[in-house]
């Protein structure tokens, strides 16, 4: 898990790094190296690790061993100010009795720039940010995403090389999530900093990340692109938890029909010979489908439908299939009905065999 993004140049580095309270160990000797200009999404459940690791990045947690270093300097026991970071959260702290230009020039003044450099920083922040109508009001008088975009442009206005944001968007509704999630790409791809983005948000970290590092009980499980974590993910946990709505998992074991491998569950067969990855020659196995490479056709008795549930474009079916749940999209109008025997047929060659006993991606 070493290989920086983009083959470029490092520019955060985690080494070895290992955090414990006691006997209680949170991160346990866990490495990322992360490339100059790339934006990498931290994934995963609440309790994983992943805004401890952030805490520890940007120096407000005192590490138990190991090292972080930040554009070629180990800053391991450097404090915060010293590290040449920008950190955005998920609450806004925003001073209210200041106008959002006070709230940007506070750390600022506090540095002793002088206010020429203050008012230029400001303007440039105002304009990435298109805040500059909202530059003398007070935070009472803004809405939650003009909030959090005055908290990043406090951030933006120090002018440093990485930016780390925890969790900044979960206390938005769902429109203004997605509004701020374009925003925050468009600010990416505009100034090519270095971002790190705490989330539990599986679609923000599809749609913003270079890189997505999955972790789980404070273990990365896996580090790829968004495609490759989304198409071959690594183990059971990283699979069920990337994709909306998730994927099925089928058990059964390995079997042969004319000489071509296919999985058998309960009387019900799916070749595997378009499957991509190691195929074992027998014993048991998981198979994981995405409900978009299902296909459901009328006039088959493959499966029997359960539920068909609308989400407006598209429905998702809920069928029985060798005698388990299985999920797929179908196109809206076509307007299955509870008890309907349809036909199958899988794209296995974007599907996924689970180990049983490791629950590894085979």
């Amino acid at each position: 898990m070493n290989d920086t993004g983009k083959g470029a140049a490092t520019s955060v580095a985690v080494k070895d790094l290992r955090l414990a309270y006691g006997s209680l160990t949170i991160l346990d000797r866990l490495n990322l190296d992360i490339g100059e200009g790339e934006f990498i999404v931290l994934l995963g459940p609440s309790g994983c690790g992943k805004s401890t690791l952030l805490n520890c990045i940007a120096g407000l947690l005192d590490i138990t061993d190991g090292q972080i270093w930040i554009k070629g300097k180990n800053v391991t026991w450097e404090e915060p100010k010293d590290r040449g970071i920008g950190m955005v959260f998920q609450s806004y702290a925003l001073y209210p009795q200041m106008t959002v230009r006070g709230n940007l020039a506070f750390g600022l003044k506090n540095a002793g720039l002088p206010k020429p450099e203050i008012d230029r920083r400001i303007a440039r922040a105002a304009e990435i940010l298109q805040i500059q109508p909202l530059l003398d009001r007070k935070p009472a008088a803004l809405s939650g995403g003009q909030r959090q975009r005055v908290a990043i442009g406090r951030a933006l206005v120090r002018d440093v090389d990485v930016f780390l944001f925890d969790e900044p968007l979960s206390n938005l509704d769902a429109k203004l999530r997605s509004e701020l999630r374009v925003e925050i790409k468009r600010l990416h791809q505009q100034l090519k900093n270095t971002m790190i983005y705490v989330t539990h948000d599986q679609i923000e970290a599809l749609t913003l990340a270079d890189r997505i590092a999955v972790m789980r009980g404070g273990i990365i499980q896996q580090l790829a692109d968004p495609k490759t974590i989304y198409n071959k993910p690594a183990n059971l946990f990283v699979a069920g938890f990337i994709g909306s709505p998730a994927m099925t998992f089928l058990k059964g074991r390995v079997g042969e029909r004319d000489g071509v491998p296919v999985f058998e569950a309960q009387g019900s067969t799916i070749a595997l010979d378009q499957y991509r990855g190691t195929v074992p020659a027998a014993g048991e196995v998981i198979l994981g489908v995405r409900p978009e490479h299902v296909v459901v056709a009328r006039g088959g008795a493959d499966a029997v439908v359960d539920i068909d549930e609308p989400m407006g474009s598209d429905s998702l079916l809920w069928l029985t299939f060798g005698g388990q749940t299985l999920s797929a999209r179908a196109p809206a109008e076509h307007g299955f009905q509870p008890g309907e025997k349809v036909g199958l047929s899988f794209d296995v060659s974007k599907a996924s065999l689970f180990d049983v006993a490791t629950e590894q991606r085979l």
